[in-house]
């Protein structure tokens, strides 16, 4: 016999803890198969809801698919990842809350800077048509035309950007 064996603190196992109950469990054929199969249908049903636009409005089909999209995840970590609250003690679904809640607060949080920022920095982009800045034109010297001032001739700064195509800005008048 070994040393390892005949020692007193390794009997029952490490220092009289079970091991193997700490260890996650590493599943069977039929688990892998059931987690296969389902895997298969939370993917083919999507793809039959949007190439059959089963649904009238997209929004409602995109809905459907995000809610699938969850119940695959959860498909996942249960079937191939094994994540479960007796896994190694409990652990690994701790980290997975922990993980979901900061990725909630950092999706949430970048949404709301985003948005905050398009409504604060971007004030020319939602100007309201009655408060345009007027340029007026200038004469062969460069000093402004006879008569000229807020409206002059109808050009605007946004006419002098000269970027066709946009909408609510028009070309320079020639």
């Amino acid at each position: 016999m070994s040393t390892h064996e005949t020692s007193p603190a390794h009997a029952g196992g490490h220092g009289g803890h079970d091991d193997h109950a700490l260890q996650a469990d590493h599943g069977t054929l039929r688990t892998y198969v059931t987690g296969f199969v389902l895997a298969v249908i939370l993917t083919v049903i999507p793809f039959w809801l949007v190439m059959g636009k089963v649904f009238e409005k997209s929004s409602t089909t995109a809905l459907v698919v995000l809610g699938l999209a969850a119940v695959q995840i959860v498909v996942h970590m249960v079937y191939f990842l094994h994540m479960n609250g007796r896994s190694e003690g409990g652990w690994s679904l701790l980290a997975l809350i922990f993980t979901l809640m900061m990725v909630v607060i950092l999706l949430s949080g970048s949404i709301w800077v985003m948005y905050h920022l398009n409504q604060n920095m971007m004030p020319g982009m939602n100007m309201d048509p009655t408060h345009e800045m007027v340029q007026p034109h200038a004469g062969a010297a460069g000093a402004p035309a006879a008569g000229a001032g807020p409206g002059a001739a109808g050009h605007t700064m946004h006419d002098m950007t000269g970027m066709p195509g946009m909408p609510g800005i028009s070309e320079p008048k020639k």
